[in-house]
């Protein structure tokens, strides 16, 4: 399975020339054979919630159709990033997956909320996850702070996910997290985790790219770098069951005697 990541430069409130430049990257993502593209947090438009009445849609509205038409025209999975969602009168930072055929597959909405970037003066945490099918597989998806949240993420492996989608707009200054934190996450729950971050900057953050793919050994199979492109993944999801079988963390798991 051939995975695409759009690294893109985010223009903090611009979703006209963010939308142009993320058709593009699916374009040359398609082109280059990826079967699953993935696009980063708040890809419209950014961290702009200042102006947010001028960016929240509701549920099935532009954004949603847009890329739900996206996957159908080029026939691929597609990881839509993240958008600023409006639902009975809450904002949600809101992540949606479609199928090859247009259909929308996972509906997510960030459950942790950053105070350092005033998510949680504006937004409303998610309450419901859920594994959806990408092919023979299940995958799963978060959304950038949630990656700091292990129990999560281990829900998601327990109930069979092999990969983990992390769409993010990561700051430059909390990098050596970003690295660790994807690479941690791959390791203890040995799963395929794909991490899409932004460069470029916005009013309060500079974003220096560097999404990452690590296999559930913990090995990187594609590093990105710090300018806008289109990184490339060939993955086996089911390596996945044979480094499960090899160090069966699941089946040696205590978990009566765990305590949270």
């Amino acid at each position: 399975m051939r995975i695409a990541i759009c690294q893109l430069n985010v223009l903090q409130g611009k979703s006209e020339q963010n939308v142009q430049e993320a058709e593009k990257a699916i374009a040359i993502a398609v082109s280059k054979g990826a079967e699953v593209v993935v696009l980063p947090e708040m890809w419209k438009s950014g961290y702009d919630f200042s102006n947010l009445e001028k960016h929240v849609e509701p549920m099935e509205g532009e954004t949603w159709k847009w890329l739900s038409k996206q996957a159908k025209q080029h026939q691929i999975w597609l990881i839509g990033g993240s958008y600023t969602l409006q639902e009975d009168e809450k904002v949600y930072n809101a992540s949606f997956s479609f199928d090859p055929k247009g259909n929308c597959i996972n509906d997510y909405r960030k459950l942790h909320l950053i105070g350092l970037m005033n998510e949680d003066k504006y937004l409303t945490g998610g309450e419901t996850y859920q594994t959806f099918p990408l092919g023979d597989h299940l995958a799963s998806v978060i959304i950038c702070y949630d990656v700091r949240f292990p129990e999560l993420i281990r829900t998601y492996a327990i109930e069979g996910a092999k990969i983990l989608f992390v769409p993010a707009q990561w700051p430059i200054q909390r990098e050596e997290h970003w690295l660790s934190l994807l690479k941690a996450r791959a390791i203890e729950n040995q799963m395929y985790v794909v991490g899409t971050n932004v460069s470029g900057r916005n009013d309060q953050d500079v974003f220096n790219g560097k999404s990452m793919v690590f296999d559930p050994w913990g090995n990187v199979v594609a590093e990105g770098g710090t300018e806008p492109e289109i990184l490339l993944a060939d993955i086996d999801l089911t390596k996945v069951d044979e480094v499960r079988n090899a160090i069966p963390v699941f089946r040696d798991r205590v978990s009566h005697l765990y305590r949270i």
